[in-house]
């Protein structure tokens, strides 16, 4: 009998170990074939977050291509704005230059009958008045300036040769001075002063001529334009500001 209970036990015992020694080989291939779908699986989702980041890549340079674009054609626009009032300013020159050169009055009545008539300027537009309030606004307020030198341009071109066109060009002036572009505000008050010289912003424009003169250190022109504000303009604020020039 207690050969036969020792024997049962064996027997139980054979068979535990042949299920211990069975179970882990299929686990095993169960496990192994886990982890091949799970590389499978972050292979998969490496190569998407690849392909995505090649995307993002594509499209930043794409950006920087059309920055790059848009920054060239405004470097383009600001060096033809430039030509073109400097050809403005060459134009009014030699307008100047090519009058004749007046004989000498004989008497008093005759300088006055040879004195031209003060030029008539174009009254603007409600529309224009628009325009050039909103300009006042991107300068005054906004302190947009290149935004505001847009505008003075677009302005000039789209409302020629009125009253309001000439404060456009004393404007595009002041901008070009608070910037500082000295050579543009020289020429845009140039033309002011001269090609305007009997428009009320004559004076300030010829005055404010004086001051860029200043600051880009030629102080013999700048001495001389406020001389000749103190003398073509007396009177007027520009002047009394001239002769403080002057004076200091």
């Amino acid at each position: 009998m207690r050969k036969c209970l020792m024997a049962a036990v064996a027997l139980s015992l054979c068979g535990s170990a042949l299920a211990q020694q069975s179970t882990p080989a299929f686990q095993t291939n169960q496990s192994e074939a886990q982890r091949k779908a799970s590389g499978s699986q972050a292979n998969a989702e490496l190569f998407f977050m690849i392909e995505q980041l090649q995307g993002e890549v594509r499209r930043l340079q794409g950006e920087v291509e059309e920055q790059r674009y848009q920054l060239n054609r405004l470097a383009e626009q600001s060096k033809e704005r430039y030509i073109d009032l400097d050809q403005r300013l060459l134009d009014v020159r030699k307008q100047v230059e090519s009058q004749p050169e007046p004989e000498p009055a004989q008497t008093a009545a005759a300088e006055a009958a040879a004195k031209p008539e003060p030029k008539q300027y174009r009254e603007p537009s409600e529309q224009e008045r628009q325009a050039y309030q909103a300009i006042q606004k991107l300068i005054h307020e906004d302190k947009n300036y290149d935004a505001a030198i847009d505008a003075l341009y677009e302005f000039i071109s789209e409302y020629p040769e009125g009253d309001l066109t000439v404060n456009a060009y004393y404007w595009l002036g002041e901008v070009y001075l608070v910037k500082p572009q000295l050579e543009q505000a020289k020429q845009a008050f140039t033309i002011v002063a001269t090609r305007y010289p009997d428009h009320r912003k004559a004076a300030d424009a010829a005055y404010k001529l004086g001051i860029t003169y200043d600051r880009l250190n030629d102080k013999d022109k700048a001495r001389q334009q406020m001389r000749s504000v103190v003398e073509d303009y007396a009177g007027t604020k520009a002047a009394e500001l001239a002769q403080a020039y002057l004076a200091s």
